[in-house]
């Protein structure tokens, strides 16, 4: 056969099926062997147990939509950690606190890495951000930077300002639209995006034409964390990275990124405008670009390095607070006995003043309690952000290579039996007179991580949850619109990176003040 017929297109259709089921069939012996030696090669170690593999896809047929119900099933057969060939991608999964603590006090820095995830390649400019950079001096260098120069307790508290405005303004929007039905949903939503957008960016999205432009980038926001979480067949087989293109999925992050890419230009080149009127606060681009000005001339950050990380700040602070506040009012609206303790205890400390401050939040010990239970039954990230071993290391007896994806079921740990009583019930109490704090330093309890990989901006973000939070229990009486029941109201998940409800909720919201 003349190859040129082929790049040509000028050989018959038959000729090209018949090519093409040659190749294949090639191919899928390739890994029918490549599968049977790599059984054979690890027949020696002493893996942790796991469910039969079939050849190619290995375990890829046990996990369903909602990966992290999926693995915590395959736990209670074989164990709080278990193995699993994921196409062609070792991976262990970890189910238990005991597990976890082992994992994470004895090989934080050997489970430091992160593996290189196609969609995260697109979405974080190559990975050069926080969360999906490896392990290494640029993703030490970018840690620092955030914890000492973003998210400091001086400068998350000289953010007040904004989630008072914010939260105000949220009030407002609820208020307006008593006595019909509203949908906090969304919201909640647009309030998440303003809180981040202001601190990142100087400015929100204002009402009107600018409200339009919040709700599509809560779309874009929402269509990233679906991708970054979602199931993408490419990852399991890095081999054949052409899947992202027959999958559709290369194109669809071509067509997100750039629609970001477009928007982070935007904010960069206006706050690098000379004609910019300064104020004295500093937001987080500003930061950054004196960062690049001033910095450390070793490893200066580039205009995509700071994209990237901007995107990370967006994506963990905008969708962990919408997520929790979503989830939380669902969950008191499902508890009313819940509800009105909460509410009693945040009325007795704002007495009859309109709006609920900072200050004020360090007093209300109960609502502390519900935010820790919203987050028990709802991490914001159930399954964490993959791992990737950097050397062979010993867990719990069990012998783990090099280059084993790992991933932290945060959420069957925090509905374990054998830890939590009555796991499935949302029970504040169970946090009051109690240390369990989710800071990474209890393993039962790891909503946000543990280890050097966890979340950098858990005071950012809890911040903003609580002040929201007091505040509308403080301003509203709330109740299920008519015909709608706690055993009617649909509680279906949306996994993506973090687990959303897939419906909107909708209420009614009675005004306390005139």
């Amino acid at each position: 056969m003349d190859l040129s017929q082929f790049f040509n297109g000028e050989l018959p259709l038959q000729t090209i099926l018949l090519s093409f089921v040659v190749v294949v069939t090639i191919f899928v012996a390739f890994k029918l062997l490549n599968s049977f030696f790599y059984s054979q090669s690890r027949r020696k170690v002493n893996l942790p147990p796991g469910p039969p593999k079939l050849p190619i896809i290995g375990n890829l047929h046990q996990l369903s939509n909602q990966p992290h119900l999926s693995l915590h099933h395959l736990s209670n057969k074989f164990g709080p950690i278990f193995h699993l060939k994921l196409g062609e991608i070792p991976t262990v999964v970890i189910s238990s606190a005991k597990v976890a603590k082992e994992a994470f006090k004895n090989h934080d820095i050997s489970l430091s890495s992160r593996p290189q995830l196609f969609p995260a390649k697109y979405l974080f400019y190559n990975c050069t951000d926080i969360a999906f950079a490896t392990y290494g001096p640029y993703w030490r260098h970018v840690r620092k930077i955030c914890i000492l120069e973003l998210l400091n307790t001086r400068r998350v508290q000289s953010f007040s300002f904004i989630r008072e405005e914010e939260v105000a303004k949220l009030v407002r929007s609820i208020a307006e639209g008593h006595p019909g039905p509203i949908n906090l949903t969304k919201k909640l939503g647009h309030f998440a995006n303003n809180v981040v957008r202001k601190a990142a960016f100087g400015r929100c999205f204002d009402e009107g034409e600018g409200e339009d432009e919040g709700e599509e980038f809560h779309e874009m926001l929402a269509e990233s964390q679906v991708l970054l979480g979602g199931f993408s067949l490419g990852d399991y087989f890095p081999s054949m990275e052409w899947i992202h293109t027959l999958t559709g999925m290369k194109a669809r992050l071509e067509r997100l990124s750039r629609r970001f890419d477009r928007f982070f230009d935007g904010m960069i080149e206006e706050h690098m405008n000379s004609t910019r009127v300064r104020v004295d606060h500093k937001d987080l681009i500003d930061v950054l670009l004196d960062i690049q000005q001033n910095g450390s001339l070793d490893m200066p950050l580039t205009m995509d390095n700071i994209k990237a990380i901007i995107m990370d700040m967006f994506g963990a602070g905008t969708d962990s607070t919408f997520v929790a506040l979503n989830w939380g009012m669902t969950e008191l609206l499902l508890n009313p006995k819940v509800m009105q303790k909460a509410q009693m205890e945040v009325r007795r400390v704002v007495g009859e003043r309109r709006a609920v401050v900072d200050s004020d939040l360090t007093q209300l010990h109960y609502l502390k309690a519900v935010l820790k239970e919203i987050l028990r039954l709802h991490p914001p990230v159930p399954l964490s952000v993959p791992r990737e071993s950097m050397e062979d290391i010993t867990i719990d007896g069990y012998e783990i290579p090099a280059k084993t994806r790992f991933f932290i079921n945060v959420w069957a740990i925090a509905r374990d039996p054998d830890t939590w009583e009555s796991p499935e019930t949302f029970k504040p109490e169970r946090f009051i007179d109690s240390s369990i704090d989710f800071r990474g330093q209890d393993f039962e309890f790891i909503p946000f991580g543990a280890g050097r990989r966890m979340c950098p901006a858990i005071t950012f973000g809890t911040a903003t949850i609580e002040l929201a939070l007091a505040q509308l229990l403080h301003s509203f009486d709330w109740e299920l619109p008519r015909g709608v029941t706690a055993e009617n109201l649909d509680l279906s998940e949306e996994f993506g990176i973090t687990m959303r409800r897939l419906s909107d909720l909708i209420v009614l919201a009675k005004p306390r003040f005139p």
